[in-house]
């Protein structure tokens, strides 16, 4: 079941915004995450059965059909591609593509520790995908020879690409909160996942990436399946946002050791730029000022859903893609796609907010230098 709240494919809607003037373009985008970011590795050797995510309505925005993309349409790292005018990113286990303007590694379920993490805690059965992130890591070790011929072209290509590396973590608290640990002891797996996203930034820095984009998590209490599957006393919610306040400590924790991680990683390596990019500021932004951002202004709801199935629009037996859910009318004025994903428009709104601000620091197209 967990599997499919966490198929995680993204794109992002709203259309393209002109380049700053003077930046520089990249050669080529390298991508890696979950399925905030999965354009269809999961589905590129066939769609399983019981992938409701690679079913219509999923691709109903931008594409028309499903891509694998866990959305109605494009995702950020979409949005990014296209508007430093780079073709969209093909899934990194595409047949017959060409990698040359770069690739995909993300996969839905993807988690930023390796299973071996979760089966010495007895939570291996929460896993279902085997793609963390150092096994996408490995994927671009297996790429590489088909996108340069030597070490030196390698190297060149990469100090002249952007390197996108995540997010990770929602799938590792996805697991510990879908085994029902007690939330103590979900926090002591924080610096354990931080570190693990560390030791990932450092080997694509040994690599010869000088531009990161390291994204933190979503505020977790804000989505409607955590939302109906933890209820809380009253006291537990924001009074403004309706958000489960510890579930949203936990997201809170995490980027701030995230943040931390990366100022001792720009020390470390001088000549090499990190972003910062922030989902959690986004999200909040789209619920506590909806109509600054086109959104309805209403409790977090999925676009596609369950109707009639309490406040969320959200039903565990009836999720998006499953006999008896259907989409909103129009996609653009929800936030919350499926309850577990965003819709194509928020997406477009935190690409735009990555690469001149507000949503990054610094933004990805301020002050690049070479």
């Amino acid at each position: 079941m967990w599997c499919q709240f966490l198929i995680c494919f993204v794109l992002v809607v709203a259309g393209l915004w002109p380049l700053q003037a003077g930046a520089q373009k990249y050669a080529a985008i390298f991508n890696f995450g979950d399925s905030l970011a999965d354009a269809g590795n999961l589905c590129v050797d066939g769609i399983p059965s019981h992938l409701a995510t690679a079913r219509p309505p999923y691709g109903m925005t931008y594409f028309g059909y499903p891509t694998g993309r866990v959305s109605d349409g494009r995702l950020v790292v979409d949005f990014i591609a296209q508007e430093l005018g780079l073709p969209l990113l093909p899934p990194s286990k595409a047949k017959n593509a060409t990698f040359h303007y770069g690739a995909n590694f993300a996969i839905t379920g993807g988690t930023s520790l390796d299973t071996s993490f979760f089966e010495a805690r007895g939570l291996g059965r929460h896993i279902w995908s085997s793609g963390s992130l150092h096994t996408q890591l490995g994927w671009f070790d297996d790429m590489k020879p088909a996108i340069c011929s030597t070490p030196k072209e390698c190297r060149d290509l990469f100090r002249r690409s952007l390197f996108i590396v995540g997010e990770f973590g929602g799938n590792d608290y996805a697991a510990s909160l879908g085994a029902f640990l007690p939330l103590e002891q979900v926090h002591t797996f924080v610096p354990h996942i931080v570190n693990s996203i560390g030791k990932g930034i450092e080997k694509l820095i040994a690599d010869g990436a000088v531009d990161l984009v390291v994204p933190g998590v979503l505020p977790i209490g804000c989505f409607p399946m955590y939302l109906t599957i933890f209820r809380k006393q009253p006291e537990m919610y924001g009074p403004r946002s309706g958000c489960i306040k510890d579930l949203n400590t936990l997201s809170w924790v995490h980027n701030a050791l995230l943040q931390r991680k990366i100022a001792e990683l720009r020390e470390e390596h001088p000549g090499v730029r990190i972003v910062y990019a922030d989902y959690y500021t986004a999200v909040m932004q789209f619920i506590l000022h909806a109509e600054k951002w086109g959104f309805l202004r209403q409790t977090p709801r999925t676009c596609c859903g369950a109707p009639g199935v309490g406040k969320y629009n959200f039903n565990l037996t009836s999720m998006c893609g499953n006999p008896g859910a259907y989409a909103c009318d129009d996609p653009s004025d929800h936030w919350s796609w499926d309850g577990v994903h965003l819709t194509e428009a928020a997406y477009g709104h935190i690409a735009k907010g990555w690469l001149y601000g507000p949503f990054s620091d610094p933004p990805i197209l301020q002050g690049r230098h070479h």
